[in-house]
């Protein structure tokens, strides 16, 4: 295993027993919210704390982007962390056994490693570029589903004032109508886990940030799946938008989705 990697699991295991140990205590903790249907707690801070603390002492010159720190050292550095603490807030603080932590480091601004961790049912994803993704001791492969008809989809739309939910309504239909069923559970970085284990055969994930997508991205491409922005391209990573899937589904939603992009843009440019 990739020293770098180890030391990414072992700062979600810290991250993942502050989260277990405040499961029976939600109604006490400190909520805030940030922005509509946005909420942080006590727990996503002492999570991210955990894991920097543990980052840091080893690698003291690479950076950190977390969702609720920020960045901490040189956003230039030739590694950098990006760490979500506790994805899927909003599960967690209902009881809804459906969130995780998710850490990815980039090398020259390539992702390297990455860890997903749900520690509800403690399953461990990882992934090393070039050395394949990984569900505890098992190595991962997308599913062998070929056709969209055929395809159990995951999506997620944590809404945001300001977003546009007409576009959103749009995709939801058009995919419910091609597909094999649609599921929304609720934290991204798992959803992204679940195509690289075969659990789900493609997803598309909107109104999300750095932290949410850069782990979850390099399990779906070590297990042999593609992943893009809903125009085909790379901007998936900064741009809030992800569409991932096996090679074949992960097409096909392509061709779906395309026309949807151009028709918003249309209407975007009057």
């Amino acid at each position: 295993m990739h020293p770098m990697l180890n030391i990414g699991i072992r700062a979600a295991r810290a991250a993942g027993n502050v989260i277990t140990r405040n499961m029976d205590r939600v109604d006490t903790l400190q909520i805030d919210q940030k922005a509509r249907n946005d909420f942080v707690s006590d727990v996503d801070r002492g999570a991210e704390a955990e894991i920097i603390n543990v980052l840091k002492k080893s690698y003291p010159a690479h950076s950190i982007l977390g969702e609720e720190s920020g960045w901490i050292g040189d956003a230039e550095a030739e590694y950098k962390w990006i760490v979500d603490p506790l994805d899927g807030t909003t599960n967690f603080l209902h009881g809804y056994p459906y969130f995780s932590v998710s850490i990815a480091l980039m090398h020259k601004n390539r992702l390297d490693q990455a860890i997903v961790y749900n520690p509800v049912s403690q399953e461990l994803f990882t992934a090393s570029r070039g050395d394949g993704a990984w569900l505890n001791s098992k190595r991962l492969r997308v599913s062998n589903t070929a056709h969209l008809d055929k395809a159990l989809l995951g999506t997620g739309f944590p809404y945001r004032t300001g977003q546009d939910l007409d576009f959103y309504q749009r995709t939801l239909r058009h995919y419910t109508e091609k597909s094999g069923g649609i599921r929304r559970a609720g934290s991204a970085a798992l959803d992204l886990a679940a195509v690289a284990a075969g659990r789900l055969d493609g997803v598309w994930l909107v109104g999300l940030s750095a932290w949410d997508v850069a782990a979850g991205a390099l399990l779906v491409r070590e297990a042999g799946g593609l992943l893009n922005d809903f125009s085909g391209g790379d901007t998936w990573m900064d741009g809030g938008e992800v569409l991932a899937g096996t090679p074949k589904v992960h097409h096909e939603m392509l061709q779906v989705m395309k026309p949807l992009i151009k028709s918003r843009d249309k209407i975007a440019s009057k």
